[in-house]
């Protein structure tokens, strides 16, 4: 899992489908009882992460791997600065111009960028439609926007961030639960010096979070590991097996520009469900018809497009500029960061990486 993008502001991906609750911890061996992990307001960093490897040697982690991971622990003071700058819910006076946003993502270098990553992976593109039915250049864009590429994926201590996040309360039992998930990713065998990332815990080519990590990452060249953090193969088909799981649909896009009638009321289309995940980012979709319904209402999409699929009409800088029909792939790359700017920046970038 990654970090999200909504107009500038970075939220984690997937989180409401994340957030639970957990067990108690098992017993600290000097305890005589069990520990919850969220009885830890006015505990010091070093007695709340012994409930956190409480947690996690109840759940299976080595001790040879709590040792090597925990050792030498220290809240981290940058970490907590970052999360508790992190901006609150987005007002409803409006939205932020897509142009422009558009304009900084979907740029000459990323594109040629795109088409450098699809040219280095020769055989990638059957295979990842063949397993996955997600477009290579759906995923070679959401490699792009993730981590330019893999050119930048994070330097912080992924042990440190998530102790400390989980220790500052804030979503304790998320944070909780994605330490004792690195724990177990540790375990496999892999290094802590490769378990570096963002601040707020994800890492790798795709940026995934530990959980996410442990439950879609793929091996995709063979070699018997899902080496997100250094492997191209593996974390374009982990990024498809991502959006495999979200729910792509195979052989339709993710949307289309269309050319809106003259003196259309806006209005008459206009949804008034709230959608209960993301709900800034579907209020500004009308309500669904099908493609051909779009067009007996005058509208013209400007690429292929069959009549049958289901669509919304998205038009995020008001009319006179560019619209879309959104199709339910739009929403799958929602699953992946709720953002509009993000979702349709990905989507014109994949296009543009396949032309």
């Amino acid at each position: 899992m990654r970090l999200c993008h909504y107009a500038g502001m970075k939220l984690t991906v997937r989180i409401a489908t994340l957030l639970a609750s957990f067990a108690l911890c098992a017993p600290i061996a000097s305890a005589s009882a069990q520990a919850p992990v969220d009885m830890a307001p006015n505990m010091s960093f070093d007695s709340y992460l012994q409930l956190l490897i409480a947690k996690a040697r109840g759940e299976g982690v080595s001790e040879a791997t709590i040792t090597r991971m925990t050792a030498d622990l220290t809240a981290n003071s940058r970490v907590i600065a970052l999360d508790q700058d992190q901006p609150g819910t987005p007002t409803r006076s409006g939205y932020p111009a897509m142009a422009p946003y558009i304009a900084r993502h979907v740029d000459a270098a990323r594109i040629n960028g795109g088409r450098r990553v699809m040219a280095s992976v020769p055989g990638m593109a059957a295979r990842i439609e063949n397993e996955y039915g997600v477009p290579i250049e759906v995923v070679v864009a959401i490699f792009g926007h993730e981590t330019n590429y893999g050119s930048y994926t994070g330097d912080f201590d992924l042990a440190r961030s998530l102790a400390t996040l989980a220790w500052e309360g804030r979503r304790r039992d998320f944070f909780a639960q994605e330490f004792v998930d690195l724990l177990k990713i540790a375990d496999t065998g892999v290094q802590r010096y490769q378990l570096k990332g963002s601040w707020a815990g994800a890492f790798g080519y795709p940026q995934f979070m530990p959980s996410i990590y442990l439950r879609l990452a793929k091996d995709g060249d063979g070699d018997g590991v899902a080496n997100i953090w250094s492997s191209r193969a593996d974390a374009l088909a982990s990024i498809a097996n991502y959006f495999h799981d979200a729910g792509w649909r195979s052989g339709q896009p993710w949307g289309v520009r269309v050319a809106v009638p003259g003196a259309f009321d806006r209005s008459a289309v206009a949804s008034s469900l709230e959608s209960p995940v993301c709900p800034r980012v579907h209020e500004r979709h009308s309500v669904w018809k099908t493609v051909r319904e779009w067009r007996n209402l005058g509208f013209q999409p400007l690429a292929p497009i069959r009549d049958d699929v289901m669509a919304s009409f998205f038009e995020p800088d008001g009319p006179g500029a560019p619209a879309y029909l959104l199709t339910g792939n739009y929403r799958v790359i929602t699953e992946y960061n709720c953002s509009n700017y993000y979702a349709l920046s990905v989507g014109l970038l994949a296009d543009e990486i396949a032309h």
